[in-house]
């Protein structure tokens, strides 16, 4: 099966400042995207079909594309967007973390509901008022085990689907392309 052709995202900016959080201390090649920059990068790459390389295209003015930043704007992008998959990854660990702990939880409410509605059960000569108390102490239980269950069965489709898609970003092509004129912002 022949390669896909990439999809492109194009990118036009004045400086290449105005693709990184100008307040990063770090040296250029560490430092953070700007937040519109990325989400402008992130919008579009989940249009994109899933099963295409990605190429994120960076529109240049002629001077700026020479400066010798430019050699190194492909690695930040891919170390940015590798670091934003493996935040994704310390994400859902952490829901999973919090997921077992309520589902302890949990598990030991609905226990102790049981354990109590058929005690209760037991104690009494039965009717309406007990059948009402053992229902509720059952419907308590299973609400106990909402949360859980929602973690398990929903919550991390979403982080396993930004994950994939930061890792896919963290492997695109970045290419520099020179334009001699640039609109203004």
């Amino acid at each position: 099966m022949a390669p896909k052709d990439p999809s492109i995202i194009a990118l036009q900016v004045n400086n290449m400042g105005q693709l990184f959080n100008t307040l990063d201390p770090m040296p250029f090649r560490d430092r953070d995207l700007d937040s519109e920059a990325e989400e402008y990068i992130v919008g579009w790459a989940r249009e994109l079909p899933r099963d295409a390389p990605i190429q994120i295209a960076v529109h240049l003015p002629v001077t700026e594309a020479a400066s010798d930043h430019v050699l190194e704007l492909g690695t930040a992008l891919n170390r940015y967007f590798r670091y934003r998959a493996d935040y994704a990854t310390g994400d859902l660990k952490e829901l999973f973390r919090v997921g077992r702990y309520s589902l302890l939880v949990g598990l030991a409410v609905l226990a102790t509901c049981l354990t109590v509605g058929r005690l209760l059960s037991r104690l009494g000569p039965g009717g309406n008022f007990q059948n009402f108390i053992n229902e509720g102490l059952i419907i308590l239980g299973w609400v106990a085990n909402w949360k859980p269950l929602e973690i398990f069965l929903y919550d991390w489709w979403p982080i396993v689907r930004r994950r994939a898609l930061f890792a896919r970003l963290a492997t695109a092509n970045v290419a520099v392309v020179p334009k001699a004129e640039i609109l203004p912002p």
